[in-house]
């Protein structure tokens, strides 16, 4: 499991455009947002960097947390 904090989504239209980034990456199985705190849990075996580098390109500054 991959835990982000994703900056600047504000909406539902952030909530779609961050989801769609991390499903590119490969070994993404299912991508959860908590709007409110700007938290995107991801499951399955992707690359990190790889996930955090589609979804900073989207527009939304990733990290990874602990």
């Amino acid at each position: 499991m991959l835990k982000l904090k994703v900056e600047e989504m504000s909406c539902g239209h952030c909530v779609k455009a961050v989801t769609e980034a991390a499903n590119t990456v490969e070994n993404v199985d299912n991508v959860e947002i908590d709007l409110e705190d700007g938290l995107v849990t991801i499951t399955g075996t992707p690359d990190s960097s790889a996930v955090i580098t589609a979804i900073s390109e989207a527009g939304y500054p990733a990290r990874q947390i602990a």
